[in-house]
C-alpha cells in the first residue's frame, strides 16, 4: 500500500521519502525498524519499568514464569554461535536475563534448572552434531537425561538442503526435548544456507512465545541490536576485495592446480584472527549459463525478479550472479515436478525411491535436470523462483593480519571432474583458476571461527595436521607466531601426492624450520612410493614423541577433508593414546574427548 497524506499522519515530503524507502527494506530490516520505534516510544513513557523476576505472572502450570533464558549453541564454523550471541543481545534489550553458552561449556546437570531454553545448532557432515555439541548431544540422548516437564524450548537449526540429512541435528534436539517432557515456545525453524531472514522470524516467534508464557499480550517486534564498533561489511553486505596476486602453487606435471590468492582488504575495516575463514560469493560459469539458456530457449535479456525485495535483473546476469545452478537438492526436484508434466520425474520422487533420488542428485546440475525432465512450459520467472540463492564458499585464511596488514591470503584447490558424460567444475575454485585476474574484485566477508584458534598461552605446544589445502590455516598460525615471538613448540604433518610438484609453500616451511618458528615437520607424499603413505602413517611412526607432546599439554589441530582424512587421523590419535598411554580403547577415547572439552583438540573439516 502506498502512503498518502490523506491516509497517514505524514506531510507530503515525509510520504515521498517513506514510499521510496519502504519497498527497499528486507524483512529483517522492517523487524528492526518496528522494534526500534516501539522501544524508543516506550523509553519516552515515564514510569515504565520491568517487574522484578519474583513478581512475574504465573503460567498455566502454576509455577512462576522466569525471565531467564538460556541459549545453547553447537557450531562448527561460527554461524550458529554468531546467531546465538546476537539473539542473546536482542533478548537482553527486551528485559530478559540471558545466558549464552557453547554446548561444550554447559554443565548438563544444570538443565533441570532451566525454564526457557533456546537451541541454535548446525548439522555437520553426514547429519552429525558439530564437535562442540557432541558431549551435550550424547548426554541428552542417554538414560541420564532428566525429565524436563517444566522446560519451554525452541530450536533454530542450520543446514544445507543439498545434503541428505538436512538440519538433522536440530531435528533430533527438537524431538528429544519433547520426549523428555519439554513444551515448545515456538516451532523449530530449519534454515538453508541463506539463513538471515528465517532466523530473524524465528527469534520474533520465540519472543512472542516467551511473552505468551508469561501471560503478556503481544509485544512490539524485536529489534536487531546494532553492533557497535563492527565494520560495515558483513555476510549480507560483502566487501569488494581487489585481487593482488593469483599464483598456481603446483609444479609442472602435477595432477592438481592449487591457487594462492592474495586479496586487498584496504578500506574495509575487516579484521580476522588465524583460524578464521573468508567467505566468497562466486559467479557461475557464463558458458554453463549460456548452455542452460539455449536448452530452455529463453531470452537472456528478459528482466526477472530475483528476491522478495523485488530486485530486477536481466535473466543471464541473474543466472550468473544470483542463483545456484550447479547443485541439485531433493526440495528442488520436488518443486520442479510441479512445473513439469514429465511422468519419469514424478516416478523418481514417488515414495520408496529415496536411494534412486540420492543417486540422481550425485554429480548432476540444473542443466541435467532441464534436459532429463523437459519440456518446461513455464516462464523464466516461474522457473527461477524455485532456485535458491548461490551460497558463499568458505576458505580457511592462509595469512596473519599482523604479518600482512590489509591483506588476506587463501589456498584454493581447483575442482574438475567428469560425471554423467560431462566435465564438471567447482564454481568458486574454477572462477579463481580460470577467470580471475589481478585487479579484478571478489565480494568477500570474514567468517570468524572461535572453535579453531591458537592457544591463549604462546608457550603451549601445537600439533598441526593439514594435507593438501588443509595446510592453509597453519601458514597463518606460523606467520602469527613468528610475528608475536611465541615460544611454544610446533609440529606440522603435511601430505599431498608428489614431493616435486605438490609441496605447497615448501620454501616457507623450510625457512620457519631453519629459524625455529616451526620445531618439527613430517611429510607424506602418497604417490611417490609403491605403497601409499598418508599423514596418519607419519603420526604412527612418531607415536611415542607425539604422545609425550600431548602429555605436555599440546593442542592438536586438524584441517581438511572430513570423510576420509579427518576420520583416519582421529582414529590414529586414539590408537596412539591407547598404545603409548597403556590405556583401554574406551579410556583412550575419553582422553581425546577430554582434550576436546578443554579445546585442546580442534578441527576445521569439510
Amino acid at each position: 500500500m502506498q502512503l498518502q497524506v490523506m491516509n497517514s499522519p505524514f506531510n507530503q515530503e515525509q510520504v515521498e521519502l517513506l514510499n521510496r524507502l519502504l519497498p527497499t527494506l528486507t524483512e529483517s530490516q522492517k523487524i528492526w525498524l518496528s522494534g526500534y520505534l516501539a522501544a524508543s516510544q516506550s523509553a519516552s513513557v515515564p514510569g515504565t519499568t520491568e517487574a522484578p523476576a519474583a513478581e512475574l505472572p504465573v503460567g498455566n502450570t502454576g509455577q512462576t514464569i522466569s525471565k531467564e533464558v538460556t541459549i545453547l549453541y553447537g557450531s562448527q564454523t561460527g554461524n550458529a554461535q554468531g546467531l546465538a550471541e546476537n539473539a542473546g543481545k536482542i533478548l537482553e534489550g527486551r528485559g530478559f536475563q540471558v545466558t549464552v553458552s557453547s554446548m561444550s561449556d554447559f554443565k548438563p546437570n544444570n538443565l533441570k534448572k532451566v525454564q526457557n531454553l533456546l537451541i541454535v545448532v548446525s548439522t555437520h557432515g553426514e547429519g552429525n552434531p558439530p564437535d562442540n555439541a557432541l558431549s551435550f548431544y550424547e548426554f541428552l540422548h542417554s538414560r541420564r537425561a532428566p525429565k524436563l516437564d517444566d522446560l519451554r524450548f525452541s530450536v533454530l537449526s542450520l543446514g544445507d538442503s543439498s545434503y541428505e540429512f538436512f538440519c538433522q541435528t536440530g531435528k533430533e534436539f527438537d524431538q528429544r526435548l519433547e520426549e523428555l517432557g519439554g513444551t515448545r515456545l515456538y516451532p523449530r525453524v530449519d534454515c538453508d544456507l541463506d539463513y538471515d531472514e528465517p532466523a530473524a522470524e524465528w527469534l520474533e516467534g520465540v519472543f512472542g512465545g516467551l511473552n505468551e508464557a508469561r501471560g503478556e499480550s503481544a509485544a512490539p517486534a524485536l529489534a536487531t541490536v546494532p553492533q557497535a564498533g563492527k565494520p560495515a561489511y558483513s555476510r549480507t553486505n560483502p566487501f569488494k576485495a581487489e585481487v593482488l596476486e593469483n599464483i598456481n602453487l603446483n609444479g609442472r606435471g602435477s595432477n592438481k592446480e592449487t591457487r594462492h590468492l592474495e586479496l586487498s582488504l584496504e578500506g574495509s575495516g575487516l579484521t580476522f584472527e588465524p583460524g578464521d575463514s573468508l567467505g566468497i560469493y562466486p559467479e557461475n560459469d557464463p558458458a554453463l549459463v549460456d548452455m542452460l539458456l539455449e536448452e530452455l530457449k529463453w531470452d537472456p535479456e528478459e528482466n526477472v525478479t530475483v528476491n522478495k525485495q523485488g530486485d530486477v535483473r536481466p535473466l543471464r546476469e541473474a543466472l550468473i550472479s544470483h542463483f545456484e545452478i550447479t547443485v541439485l537438492t531433493k526440495p528442488l526436484l520436488e518443486q520442479a515436478a510441479q512445473l513439469s508434466n514429465n511422468e519419469d520425474l514424478r516416478e523418481l520422487l514417488s515414495p520408496g525411491n529415496e536411494e534412486k533420488v540420492k543417486a540422481y542428485l550425485e554429480g548432476r546440475d540444473l542443466l541435467d535436470l532441464v534436459r532429463d525432465f523437459g519440456p518446461w512450459d513455464v516462464s523464466a520467472q516461474e522457473f527461477i523462483s524455485i532456485l535458491r540463492k548461490i551460497p558463499a564458499r568458505l576458505y580457511s585464511i592462509a595469512s596473519s593480519l599482523s604479518a600482512n596488514p590489509d591483506e588476506v591470503h587463501l589456498t584454493i584447490g581447483a575442482v574438475r571432474y567428469d560425471a554423467h558424460g560431462r566435465e564438471r567444475k567447482g564454481v568458486c575454485s574454477i572462477l579463481c583458476a580460470e577467470r580471475l585476474q589481478p585487479g579484478d574484485t571478489l565480494p568477500v566477508y570474514i567468517q570468524h571461527n572461535p572453535n579453531f584458534k591458537l592457544p591463549k598461552n604462546p608457550d603451549t605446544p601445537i600439533i598441526m595436521v593439514g594435507p593438501g589445502t588443509g595446510v592453509a590455516p597453519f601458514r597463518s598460525f606460523m606467520q602469527e607466531r613468528e610475528e608475536t615471538g611465541a615460544k611454544g613448540k610446533s609440529w606440522l604433518f603435511f601430505g599431498d601426492q608428489h614431493f616435486v610438484t605438490d609441496f605447497l609453500y615448501q620454501t616457507e616451511w623450510q625457512k620457519w624450520l631453519k629459524d625455529g618458528v616451526l620445531t618439527k615437520m613430517d611429510v607424506a607424499f602418497s604417490r611417490d612410493t609403491d605403497e601409499k603413505v598418508y599423514v596418519q602413517h607419519r603420526m604412527l611412526e612418531h607415536s611415542k614423541e607425539l604422545f609425550e607432546w600431548l602429555q605436555e599439554g599440546a593442542t592438536v589441530y586438524i584441517c581438511g577433508d572430513e570423510k576420509n582424512m579427518a576420520h583416519d587421523v582421529h582414529n590414529t590419535l586414539i590408537e596412539i593414546i591407547e598404545k603409548e598411554g597403556g590405556m583401554s580403547r574406551e579410556k583412550a577415547e575419553d582422553y581425546l574427548a577430554d582434550m576436546q572439552q578443554q579445546k585442546r583438540y580442534q578441527r576445521d573439516v569439510y
